[in-house]
């Protein structure tokens, strides 16, 4: 039996443990999340070397998974855009069951081995892609058969599972085993199994950022500025980075359609928006390397 799916021996007593209780098991459980991350840096940090030059070189991140796992992957995909302005089609996922699957289960439509790998074809994958495949069982069919056909045609293969020595780790160019063992609710992996895919996607996805000079020291610079929020986070990062008060930091992000690399170019140089642009463009969008 799967280690995520057998049942816990610690606590054969949790519907009757008071709710003070119950909720102290719980948060205890998850916590082993993190320290499962942590055992797997090794293959995370040779996953982010692997990934960046193909994603430099045009590569997409595309995400594969069912059920939580498949959630996870569509929440990682969608909020890089408003975080590093990664463009949209080039972080997509693949959800069994299709996006409606996102807000009601679609039942047994991670069990089709042949819809994954079609589904996958359908996105046209290359070389350069980086398929991220994930499933706390690691051996979901949907996945699987997305796995593949992107290793059909040389894609970056990247498995991450919850129970060592299944065929999703075995078959990926590299394997992301997150031992998470069984969960205090016996087999409910949307528990420490997903908080620790959570974990994961988030570390593979912001380190591949920074690697493509998408961070700034520790500062987000490439944000998209899509509500107010952002907007006023624009302008705190700019007057961060240059020293300048709040009124020369907005008014240069207004010149710069609100791309905060830019602004910060154009204050530190001195330069009008288009020739900081221009500076950052000739540097590959490495910020360090347009102020230097």
């Amino acid at each position: 039996m799967l280690k995520t799916e057998t049942p816990s021996t610690q606590h054969p007593q949790l519907d009757l443990y008071p709710v003070e209780a119950l909720v102290d098991v719980l948060l205890d459980d998850q916590a082993l999340a993190a320290h499962a991350v942590k055992a797997a840096s090794a293959s995370i940090s040779a996953a982010v070397a692997a990934m960046t030059p193909r994603v430099a070189a045009g590569g997409r991140l595309i995400y594969v998974g069912a059920g939580t796992s498949g959630r996870l992957g569509v929440l990682d995909s969608v909020e890089l855009y408003p975080t590093f302005s990664w463009p949209p089609e080039r972080a997509t996922a693949l959800l069994a069951g299709g996006l409606g699957a996102m807000f009601e289960a679609v039942e047994g439509a991670e069990d089709d081995r042949d819809k994954g790998a079609s589904d996958l074809r359908l996105r046209y994958p290359g070389y350069n892609d980086v398929i991220l495949l994930v499933a706390a069982s690691g051996t979901t069919p949907y996945v699987l058969g997305a796995q593949q056909a992107a290793r059909a045609v040389g894609a970056l293969t990247i498995g991450i599972a919850n129970n060592p020595g299944t065929p999703l780790l075995a078959g990926a160019d590299i394997g992301i085993c997150l031992d998470t063992g069984p969960e205090v609710i016996s087999g409910s992996t949307r528990l420490k199994a997903g908080t620790a895919q959570k974990i994961a996607l988030n570390t593979l996805s912001s380190a591949l950022m920074v690697r493509l000079h998408k961070v700034y020291g520790n500062l987000m610079v490439d944000l998209h500025p899509t509500n107010v929020k952002l907007v006023e986070r624009a302008v705190r990062l700019t007057m961060h980075a240059t020293g300048a008060d709040e009124t020369a930091a907005r008014a240069a992000l207004e010149q710069s359609q609100f791309h905060v690399k830019t602004a910060i170019v154009s204050l530190l140089k001195q330069l009008p928006a288009a020739e900081a642009q221009a500076l950052l463009d000739a540097a590959n969008g490495n910020l360090r390397t347009a102020l230097e």
